[in-house]
């Protein structure tokens, strides 16, 4: 393998995916890729990844490096954060196989990592599942007494202009297969017509199918400077003592926002808002619900999202995975009985039709005169 390229370097690869432009080569610090963010850096179309840290995990078998390779970029991996030093935004370099080169000269070695190699990999991290498993709900179980007070006292809910009452709320989260789910209820959303909340990232998403966020709410860190511009009211997600670093960033786009302190995920409080606010139904799309979702983000438990989702179940619709229900491709011999059925009456009111009926004779009587019978 031999590439050239621009190199884009950030540790945070939510923030470098901003930059990057087709063809660069990206330098990332992520350990245990995950799937949403292999899938961002396969969408900007980048020509290769060099990761500083381990892309694989030893506790589960985490997606990220398998939806590069199967997105055609090669990946370099583990090849150190002195890279970081190495290399400034914008160097050219060359990555030969393995090996990554600045003005002719060798700076860095990974591995460069190939399907079967991948596959083995996660195949053995299975193995350490139920150990991960356990510590997680250990984990999830010994938070949920630290944050119980998310469900059970009185939060600071902002008011808002949106009404809520009589009707369904759609919260949306750049999560695992969103945009397939997203396109997949496209009729419940213009025939319903929900209340639309993004959560940082998921207010893109609703803009790139061509629907106008009523509410984003979250830590604003993952959301572009447009989606913040839409017109859509804004919510920063504060930590309990009030502290919210992301309402700095919306000051200086000249835009005004509320704060909703309180523990656990934005979309945990952006369910809660929606709650509280009187809606009939939520339907959440992207949004993390699983151990494997959660140790993607770095999480090692989930117990706001588990209060959470016990105070609101009775309401809520997980529409993940929506797109996998029926996605059959149309096969000719049911489109063919269609049409048939549609000529049939057609046929019989062609047929019962006095002019029509003259016309069909006189193309017999001329069929007879041809053939001299």
């Amino acid at each position: 393998m031999h590439i050239k390229g621009t190199a884009r370097l950030d540790r945070r690869t939510k923030n470098l995916v901003k930059r990057l432009q087709p063809g660069d080569i990206a330098v990332i610090n992520h350990h245990e890729l995950d799937k949403v963010a292999a899938q961002s850096l396969a969408g900007v179309k980048v020509k290769a990844v060099i990761n500083a840290a381990p892309s694989l995990s030893a506790d589960y078998p985490n997606l990220g490096p398998l939806t590069l390779l199967d997105s055609g970029i090669p990946l370099i991996d583990d090849v150190g954060e002195d890279l970081f030093e190495l290399l400034a935004e914008g160097d050219k370099i060359e990555i030969i196989n393995d090996e990554i080169y600045h003005g002719g000269k060798l700076i860095a070695k990974g591995k460069l990592l190939d399907r079967e190699y991948v596959c083995n990999v996660m195949e053995q991290s299975k193995k350490n599942v139920n150990a991960t498993l356990y510590k997680f709900v250990q984990n999830t179980l010994d938070y949920a007494h630290n944050e119980i007070d998310l469900i059970c006292k009185d939060l600071p809910i902002p008011k808002v202009n949106v009404d809520f009452n009589n009707r369904h709320t759609l919260i949306v989260v750049r999560g695992h297969n969103y945009k397939e789910d997203l396109a997949a209820i496209k009729s419940y959303i213009d025939e319903v017509k929900p209340v639309l909340i993004g959560v940082d990232g998921g207010a893109d998403a609703l803009l790139e199918f061509g629907h106008q966020p009523d509410i984003i709410i979250g830590d604003m860190d993952s959301i572009s400077n447009s989606a913040l511009k839409c017109g859509a009211e804004l919510i920063v997600h504060g930590y309990p003592d009030g502290r919210a670093p992301g309402l700095e960033r919306v000051q200086n786009l000249g835009l005004k926002a509320q704060v909703f302190a309180a523990r656990g995920t934005s979309e945990d409080i952006a369910m809660l808002l929606a709650y509280e606010k009187g809606t009939d139904l939520i339907v959440a799309v992207g949004t993390h619900s699983n151990m494997l979702e959660f140790l993607e983000k770095g999480r090692k438990g989930m117990a706001s999202t588990f209060l959470v989702r016990l105070k609101v179940g009775s309401i809520l619709v997980d529409a993940k995975g929506v797109n996998k229900l029926y996605k059959n491709p149309l096969k000719a011999r049911y489109l063919a009985q269609v049409v048939l059925a549609a000529m049939v009456p057609l046929a019989v009111v062609m047929v019962i039709a006095p002019p029509t009926r003259e016309l069909l004779r006189l193309i017999y009587i001329q069929f007879r005169i041809l053939l001299g019978i």
